[in-house]
């Protein structure tokens, strides 16, 4: 699989591929509200060559990349390096917002002009996270037929991966989304992955929880109503902080029930695993004492396991919980405490 992206990649892209780029949800079932989602402004300026070795695109705008910028203006050594961790790797880009064709073109164009891939998470559902922190999404069926068919025409034929709606399938499984709405989101997510996969190069992981929620037997009716079989496979772990083993563990046995379907796991926070004390139903939340998991990479070891990406983005807020901003806001000193606990 990995020799196909990298393929794909250089097809698209200008020389460099051996060179990155400067970069820099969800509920309580799968690990906290999304990064703030694009608003369709499209993203500007020259980036900066760095030494990541992932072959997806790192965007030289991300919040991290600002505060490695202003901790570096300030001479401020110690927390800059702390900040490179996160700055220098690609981070998913999350995208929302009525109006997301300018953005993921602009996204793409960038991946494809250094030779990397995009990696885009799209996150508009009707109904989105049950009301909690990152609620909102499109208005009804139509307008996110019409939404998931601007991101495809903003992708074009551009190297991209995609992970579709974190918590979408889980707050269906989990009761949390109302059963009248039900039927309707099987079939939108469904017609996404058909709609992307129109896109030769694009591919799409449907989002299915991660190991600390429930098991694959749960999952595997669900995913198929979502379009799995039309799918590259599925993401695991998303702003979560299963540990890799154990979302390697729980992606095996979910693919084995899904026709061997391949996944990629979020390792963006999980390099000490859950936070375990105080109130379970609260852990997802800025959980103190986590860091850094492994670099993002399609270099895995082989087996169903595609990559790992970083999904949710470190440094960005789950929620207004334990003294932190709103979902998806930059909160520097919880970005600092990641990288900093991070050998």
């Amino acid at each position: 699989m990995y020799g196909s992206w990298k393929r794909q990649a250089m097809r698209a892209g200008a020389p460099g591929v051996a060179l990155a780029l400067l970069t820099a949800g969800c509920g309580a079932a799968d690990g906290g509200p999304a990064p703030a989602a694009s608003d369709g402004q499209a993203p500007s300026g020259r980036p900066q060559p760095v030494t990541s070795t992932s072959s997806f695109w790192v965007d030289p705008h991300t919040n991290a990349a600002r505060q490695l910028a202003a901790y570096t203006s300030a001479g401020d050594s110690r927390n800059a390096a702390l900040i490179r961790k996160i700055a220098e790797q690609p981070v998913g880009e999350w995208i929302g917002g009525p109006s997301p064709e300018a953005a993921v073109r602009g996204y793409t164009e960038s991946a494809a002009r250094s030779g990397r891939r995009a990696l885009l998470v799209l996150y508009n559902i009707p109904h989105r996270d049950c009301g909690q922190f990152s609620r909102g999404g499109a208005p009804d069926a139509d307008a996110y037929r019409g939404w998931v068919d601007q991101v495809a025409r903003g992708i074009g034929e551009r190297p991209t991966a995609v992970v579709l709606e974190p918590d979408a399938i889980l707050h269906l499984v989990d009761g949390c989304t109302p059963q009248e709405f039900h039927e309707s989101r099987y079939a939108l997510l469904k017609g996404a992955v058909e709609r992307l996969k129109r896109q030769s190069t694009t591919k799409v992981y449907v989002d299915a929880g991660n190991a600390g929620w429930r098991s694959p037997e749960a999952l595997d009716e669900p995913l198929r109503r979502a379009g799995i079989q039309s799918a590259d496979g599925f993401a695991v772990n998303v702003s979560n902080f299963q540990t890799t083993q154990a979302s390697r563990e729980f992606g095996q046995r979910l693919s084995a029930k899904v026709g061997g379907k391949h996944f990629v796991i979020d390792t963006s926070r999980n390099g000490n695993g859950p936070y375990t004390e105080g109130d379970p139903a609260e852990n997802w939340c800025n959980p103190p004492g986590r860091s850094l998991g492994e670099r993002p990479t399609t270099d895995t070891g082989g087996g169903a396991v595609d990559a790992y990406v970083w999904v949710k983005r470190p440094g960005e807020s789950d929620g207004p919980c334990r003294g932190g901003p709103p979902a998806g806001a930059w909160w520097p000193e919880y970005a600092l405490g990641l990288a900093g606990n991070t050998r």
